[in-house]
Order: structure tokens, then sequence, then C-alpha cells
């Protein structure tokens, strides 16, 4: 029997040349799953991946074992009941689908292009393009069409990058041979499939050009810079830029040629003198360039031959060099974006390494350096999600976080086109493998990236062509010379046999040599000899830490150190243990401790100056994973369970105190959460002077509170849970962390469910109701809204109704229920009458407010809006004025008051701008342009359409559609 099967594109089975049905989605994504490994084994764990993504059932290896015997029957209908098949077979720990030559597309595709490679280079480039066009006639589709999350797997969603780089290959090959028309369809789709891939687009245009039809080309280039413009709010970049001078070079006449500009959020084309710009001018105005490096180093010894290495790899490539033509006014841009992958073992000096080049060449890079602790081999946390480093990022690079995108591939293109044209040094420390770094990678040639790990990330140097520098310890002269700087020449000359027994004993390791150096510099009279005696008396062992070819016991050294801390520092660092990181402040370490802040402040100073801790910034500490895991270790040995417990529990007080007094005044919902119990004195929370210092505190522990909640899931803290979730709910949906939220709020809502509290449940889904509602989930929030209320009115909590009948009539309104949106929110202002809460008495005011002028009862709107308007003007809360001015523009308009509702919606727009809340300027900014279009101002309404499409665009689609809608029909 033979069998034959297609993956890209629709997942399909042939049986002697009969096609059969491979039956329903899981298994079909299964199937795919098998084939698009290709022969190889699948591990169960990857395929319940695939089939179930975050959310595999109870017995998902049981149904994975039920989905591979009906496909065992389909491919070997023969086959008996139970019996292992010849053609899917088990391995040790998952399936192989055994497949023969030919009888994959994927196979084929894959022979093919090797072909057509080999031959370019036999020098037969015109073959070669008819091969690759054979190639890539076998693609009908993305890969492995399967339903739901299966397209969006790493191993689908490879084979699709897989078929665009095959794509850029075959074009490359036919511009060099004349023949790029035979791949121009497969082109043409292919960049219609990755309409922001700027390589693509900038090839179609040339591909274009070389058949003749220029005029399609200069569209492909119009239409690509305006999208560009309006969905990301960038510049085309370098690559882009260079095809559109190619495709105009030839017209250009004394000078002159077509360039396109940026004008009040438009494209036009202008002609006139073409000028260079230097690079990284192009996106930047008003915007800081980062300085994210770790401060300068006080001591570096020795590393000499590996910095040369690393300088002459940066200069070889030009990264960041400015050229001598004129006089070095020119900027020269690298041919290739320059990684060096840093590896070695813990304590080896990566980092130090790493930071030291940076800080040597940063002067190159004047658009900034940016840097992240990836935390690959953190003991306490885990590694650091893509996701979360690219949000940094962006947030660093001025994007503002309402157009920042939730997919990682869309995160990715917006921060590569960012950095387009820019020279930026990134700095990857602690990478866990490559998976983690490869979305982090800019496109652009005169950004330096160096990547710093523990393992040999083998496939950065085939796929991205870094250069691997491993770094072994010290040389002996190095070691002295770093003892040297650390104590001073004179005492390390007066013991040179001790000095060296030093060396010995730390195996030259750089962490060792720093915590030894430490311990001899706070006691400057003990002979070196006697500290070297200490030290060979030390023991223990960190095995998980250990080089095998070292020999080093890194826990003797670490061991040897802490021992000659006080009682109160050695308890402190080994509680630090405890913190889920990245980094600690003074009073959340007090807390872990139990301790006064000033106590706590000179023992953190203790910590740092034995090499225990960083202090990277004012007030902020970390340490080296390593000593994390050092640490972790002694905690569990040293403390009791009880006592971990009570450190854990006033931990988790002390955020969750902190957060609900920065929630008070940030922004209060009408239904305040009181915090379980009282918090311990020891917890020491924070308080706030004013809605500014909250502020601060929230966007600078937004991290770290992230670890919190987790932690407190994994340690079964299901009241800290909600809680805190419920603390920084608004926060989160002002500066737009909307995908964020969403994964905390039905971490929450799971909370609430364990406790079975009806108080709790009644909060967390109201605040999944919310998230919901603003991603345009409208069935799931009214679902969780209406389960809001049920609870609150179980429980007694009438404020909570009144509340959650507040967000019912904005999920009704959004859905234009206009008259129902009415009838659910008037009980709701008898309540906050009758509870003397004046805000909520506003909110109510606001939204019948705006559902009256809706249905044409604008007397009664307008009574309605100015009493909430006076209301909140008292109150001080301009975040809620904001709304109310927007819901008097949306009376004036339906008065046919045009003039009246620019000036109303005008204001609202400052105010959100003023406050933050970067989701409600750009709703607002929409309306205005809505309000300016009305008054005949059109050409400002279209500028305000674009502003509001920017700032929607990734956080509501739907939105966002309407609003090019309306672009569309005025520019028509």
């Amino acid at each position: 029997m033979a069998l034959r099967f297609a993956v890209l594109g629709a997942v399909r089975v042939w049986r002697d040349e009969v096609e059969v049905e491979p039956g329903p989605p899981l298994r079909r994504t299964l199937l795919a799953l098998l084939l698009a490994r290709a022969g190889a084994p699948v591990p169960l764990a990857d395929i319940v991946d695939a089939l179930w993504a975050q959310d595999p059932p109870a017995r998902a290896a049981n149904m994975v074992h039920r989905h591979v015997g009906e496909l065992r029957r389909l491919l070997e209908p023969e086959l008996p009941a139970r019996a292992e098949g010849s053609w899917l077979v088990r391995g040790a720990d998952g399936y192989r689908l055994k497949v023969a030559d030919g009888s994959v597309d994927l196979l084929r595709f894959r022979e093919l292009v090797s072909a057509a490679r080999d031959l370019c280079g036999s020098g037969q480039p015109e073959r070669a393009v008819e091969v690759f066009a054979e190639a890539l006639a076998l693609w009908h589709g993305p890969a492995a069409g399967c339903p739901a999350q299966a397209p969006a797997h790493p191993v689908f969603a490879g084979l699709d990058l897989e078929y665009a780089a095959t794509v850029r290959e075959a074009v490359d090959t036919g511009l060099g041979c004349g023949a790029a028309g035979q791949v121009l369809p497969v082109l043409s789709d292919c960049a219609a499939r990755y309409p922001f891939d700027e390589g693509l687009q900038a090839r179609l245009v040339l591909a274009l050009a070389a058949a003749g039809r220029r005029a399609e080309a200069r569209e492909v280039y119009r239409s690509t810079a305006a999208r560009l413009a309006d969905e990301l709010g960038v510049e085309p970049g370098a690559e882009l830029r260079a095809a559109r001078r190619q495709l105009t070079a030839d017209a250009a006449l004394g000078g002159e040629t077509t360039r396109t500009v940026r004008e009040s959020g438009a494209v036009r084309e202008e002609t006139g003198a073409v000028r260079e710009t230097s690079a990284g001018e192009a996106g930047r105005t008003g915007v800081l360039a980062p300085a994210q490096l770790p401060a300068a180093l006080p001591v570096f010894a020795g590393r000499r031959a590996e910095l040369d290495q690393l300088l002459a790899l940066i200069d070889s490539n030009g990264t960041g060099r400015g050229g001598s033509g004129n006089g070095g006014s020119e900027v020269r841009a690298a041919a290739t974006v320059v990684i060096s992958a840093i590896g070695g073992t813990a304590g080896v000096g990566k980092t130090t390494l790493a930071v030291h080049l940076a800080h040597q060449v940063a002067d190159r890079f004047p658009d900034g350096q940016l840097y992240v602790n990836l935390r690959g081999f953190d003991p306490a946390a885990p590694p650091l999600p893509p996701q979360e480093a690219l949000r940094g990022f962006l947030d660093a690079l001025g994007a503002p976080p309402q157009r920042i995108p939730a997919g990682l591939d869309a995160q990715a293109a917006l921060y590569r086109s960012l950095l387009a044209d820019r020279r930026v040094l990134v700095l990857l420390d602690n990478a866990r493998d490559a998976g983690q770094v490869r979305h982090l990678l800019p496109a652009s040639p005169g950004c330096l990236v160096v990547v710093t790990s523990r393992n040999r990330l083998t496939a950065l140097t085939t796929t991205h062509g870094a250069h691997p520098l491993t770094l072994d310890v010290l040389t002996p002269a190095e070691a002295r010379a770093s003892l040297a700087l650390r104590l001073g020449a004179e005492r390390v000359a007066a013991e040179p046999a001790a000095v060296d027994e030093i060396v010995e004993l730390t195996a030259r390791l750089p962490l060792a040599l720093a915590v030894v150096a430490a311990r001899a510099a706070s006691y400057p009279g003990f002979p070196l000899a006697a500290l070297a005696a200490q030290l060979r008396d030390a023991h223990g062992g960190l095995a998980a830490f250990r080089d095998p070819e070292a020999a080093v016991d890194v826990q003797a050294v670490l061991s040897w150190s802490y021992d000659t801390l006080g009682p109160d520092a050695a308890r402190l660092f080994r509680l630090l243990a405890l913190h889920p990181g990245p980094d600690v402040t003074v009073p959340a370490a007090a807390a872990l401790a139990g301790l006064s802040v000033a106590r706590t402040r000179a023992l953190l100073t203790e910590l740092t100056g034995a090499h225990l801790l960083l202090e990277h910034t004012p007030g902020r500490h970390s340490s080296h994973d390593l000593l994390r895991a050092y640490a972790g270790g002694l905690v569990v040995a040293d403390e009791s369970e009880a006592e971990r417990g009570a450190a854990v529990r006033r931990m988790l007080d002390h955020y969750l105190h902190t957060a609900h007094a920065a929630a008070l005044l940030f922004d209060p919902p009408p239904s305040v959460v009181t915090p379980v119990a009282t918090a311990e004195p020891s917890a020491l929370p924070q308080r706030f002077g004013d809605d500014a210092a909250a502020l601060d505190w929230l966007r600078a522990e937004r991290t770290v509170l992230l670890g919190v909640i987790q932690q407190a899931v994994d340690g079964g803290f299901d009241t800290h849970v909600w809680q805190l979730v419920w603390a920084v709910e608004r926060f989160h949906e002002r500066f737009g962390h909307l995908h964020d939220n969403l994964v905390l709020q039905r971490t929450a809502l799971e909370a609430a469910q364990r406790l079975g509290d009806a108080s709790a449940l009644g909060h967390a889904h109201h605040g999944l109701g919310r998230t919901t509602l603003m991603l345009r989930l409208f069935e799931e929030s009214e679902d969780h809204l209406r389960s809001s209320h049920l609870m609150f009115e179980k429980c007694g909590d009438a404020l909570g109704r009144a509340e959650s009948r507040l967000s019912t009539c904005y999920l009704l309104t959004r859905q234009g229920r206009l008259a129902e949106a009415l009838a659910e929110v008037a009980p709701a202002l008898d309540v906050f009458r009758t509870a003397g809460h004046r805000k909520g008495q506003a909110y109510v005011l606001v939204s019948l407010a705006w559902g009256e002028a809706s249905l044409g009862d604008c007397r009664s709107a307008l009574t309605h809006a100015h009493q909430a308007l006076a209301l909140f003007q008292e109150l001080d809360f301009p975040i809620a004025e904001g709304h109310t001015w927007d819901t008097l523009g949306h009376v004036h308009r339906q008065l046919g008051e045009h003039r009246r509702a620019v000036v109303c919606v005008q204001r609202a727009v400052v105010l959100f701008r003023e406050v933050g809340d970067l989701y409600h300027e750009a709703c607002a900014t929409d309306r205005l342009g809505d309000a300016h279009h009305a008054a005949g101002d059109h050409e400002i309404a279209l500028d305000n359409w674009r502003t509001a499409l920017r700032g929607l665009a990734d956080v509501d689609p739907v939105w966002a559609a309407e609003i090019r809608v309306k672009i569309g029909e005025l520019a028509r």
C-alpha cells in the first residue's frame, strides 16, 4: 500500500492514490505535526501543546493515544485493534510517522530547494530560479491548514517562515540573473500574506520594476509606506527605501527624484532634491534615546584578548562606525548585524565582559543602548518570556502601549521597524536558549547585539551568523591582576605564595575571586596567608553550577564569604531567595526579614560590600543567579518551614497593602476591596503622598508584581491573588496592558472559585467582565458581568451591584442596546445616593447622558452631563472629567452643534493625555474626528482619525476597521 501526504496548505492524505479524510480537527492537527517533523520523533508534550496550547484537558495523554490509534487505522485499515502500526510508531517519549522518500510535499519542497542552491553554486542561476519556482508551487496556503491554535504553534509557524525565506532567496536569485518574473506571482502572494514584512515588499517593488510594471511598483511602495505610517506609526526602513531609490534612479533628472514624506499623519509624494538622512534620524523625534546599560564597572581586569577579538569583530563589520569620506561626517552602515554570543560557566564573568564592552563602544550607538536580563538560569524565577522583554524594549523606544500588539511576531515586527535606520546596541544577558533571543534581534545593519548565556547558542551561529565566544577562567596573571586592583598592588606583591594559593583555590573563577577579595578588603590587617587558609578549610558543593572542567568548589567560596556575615545579614541573604525578583526594594526586603527599613538598609549595604548583592539602581537590589541558587539552598536548610512561610506571608502582605494604597490614589472604583486582614506592622506597607507617587511605584514594580501574583498562586494564597489583581486592574487598563490584564483576571477568577467566596467571585467576575469588554469579547463580558451582579447580590454588596450595573451599561451601549443600557444603570443612581457615594452618582449621570442623547433626549442628557461634570470637578477626578467632556461632545453632535462638540471633545482628549489614559485618548480622538468632519473640517478630521487608528489598531481591531472605512470614504 502506498501513502502520500500534504502539509503545505490543507492537511491531506492519499492511500493508493485515493484521497481519504484525515478526520476531525484535533486528529488533523496531530497528523500535521507528525508530518511537519518529517519523520522525526515528536514528544508527547509537544503534541499536547499543539492540540490544546495552554489549556490541555486532564486526560490529554489518553486522548492523544486514542487519536494515534485512529490515525493508525486510517493509514492501515487492515490493522487489528490496538496493534502497533508500521507507519505510525511509538518512540521513547512520543510518536514518529515513518515516511517514504517523495511521499510528503514538505520533503519534496526541501529537496528542490537544496537542488536550486546547488545550481546557484555551480553558476546556473536561471535554472535555479526554475527549480525554486517548482518548489514554491507546492505551497497552497499557510502550512497545516488546521483549526484554532495549531497555525500559531512554533512548528507550523516555522514552516511558514521557511516558505517566506525561500521566496526571498528565489527572488534575489532571479533579480541577479534577470529571471525574477518566474517567481513574481509567488512573491506577490507572499507579500500579501506578510504586509508588514518590508523585505518582501522591497523585493516586490524591484521585481515589478524589473518586469516593466513600474506604476505597480510605485503603488506597492506607496501603499506599504502608508500602511506602516497608519498602522505602526513608522517610516519605511532602509531596505524598502533602497528599493524606492533604485526604482526612481533611472528617472532622476538633474539630481531631482521623487521622495515620500509624511505630513500630518498622511503619506504623500513630492518632487525635490534627494537628501540622505543620517542613520537613525527618522522616527526619533520627541523620544529620548534609551540608556539601559548597567552601571560601568569599578574593577575590570584581564580579558584583553577577548576584548580585542570582540572589538575587531565590531570594526570589521563596520557596526556603528562613521565613514571617512567627508571627514567622518557620513555614516557607513554595517553589512550585517553582529551578534556575539558570549558563553561560559556560571561566575566566569560573561556579564562583566559584556557590560565592559558595551560601555567601551556605547558612543558608536547614539540612538541608545537596550539591556535586559533574560533570567535564563535564575533559580527562583522562570526565564523572562520574549514578549515581556520586547514590551520593555518597545516602551524604551517610545512605542505607545496602546499600539503594542499582543502577538509575539507582531511585537517583533514593530520592534524591528522602530530600529530601522537606528544605531542601537542591544545587550541580551543570561539567555536560556536561542528561542528566547530570536525575536529580540534587530534587522537593522547599524545595530550591535551582544548575547550572554551559559549554553552554547549554536542556533544563533547557524541561522543568524552569530560569532560565538566561550569564556574560560582567567589566566593566573589575570587572576593576580584582579586581586591587585581590588586589594592594592603592594599587598598582593607582599605575599606572592598566598596569592598563588588563593588563585589556585578559586580556580581563577572571577566571581569567586571577587568574593574572596571583598573579604580581604574588609580586613586590611589580615595576612593573605590566613585568608587562604580559611578558604582552604571551606567545604561544600554546588554541583548544579560547577564547571566539570574547573576544579573549583563554588559553594566553598560562597560559604567562606557568607560565613563572615553578621547573623542578621546572613538571615536576610537567605530570605531574599524567597523573593520572586528580578530585584527588590528596601521596604520589600524589610518585610521579608520582619525588620525596620533603617536596619534592613544597613544589612543590604553589608551584603553589597561582601559582593553577595548588587545595588544596580538606587534602592533596588539584585544578585547573580548563582548566588540566588546558593541562598535558596541555605534558606531551605537553615530556616524552618514555618519561618519561610511567615516571611513569604509578610512579603505578600507588603505588596498587597502597598498596591491597595496605590490603587486608592490612582483610580479607585466605586466598590473598593478591603485587603484581607490588617497587615502586621512588620509587613511595612508603603504609603504615598499623591497619585503621582502611587503611579511611579506601580510602574517600577509592575514586573515584580507579576512574579508576586504567580508566587501567591503557587503558594495557595488565593485571597492575595484576587485582591492583588484587583489593585493593579485600573493601572493595566489605563496604560494599555490589556492582554496582560486578561491573563491576570482569569487567574483571579480561578483563585476566587477555589475560595468559593461570593465577594471574591463578584469582584473577579467584574474585573474579567471589564477586561473582556475592552477587548470586544462582548458575549463573554456579559456572562461575567451578570455573574458579578449575582455574586454581589448574594453577599449583600450594594455598591458592588451598582458598579456591575454601570459596567453592564457600558457593555450594552457599546453593542448599541441603548434602551437596555438605560434600564440597567438607572437603579444604580439610588444606590449611590443612599450610600453618599458622589463619584458613583456622577458615573451614573454621565452614563445616562450618553444613552439619552443617543436616543434623542438631548435636553435631559445635557442636564445629567453637566451635573456629572460638576461632581467630578469637585472631586478633582480628571480622568472621569474627560469621560464627561467626551459625553458632552456626543450630546452636542446629536443636537447638530458641531463646533461646540469639537470644543468639548478636544477638552476630553487633553485630559486623557494628561493622565496617560492612552486607550480612551484614542477613542476620544476618533470622536473628535467625527465632530470635525460634521463641522466641515475634513482635513483635520482625517488627521484625527489616523491618530486614533494608530492607537486602536492592535487593541481594538474592529474599531480600527471602522476608522479605516471612514478614512477611505473621505479619501474617495
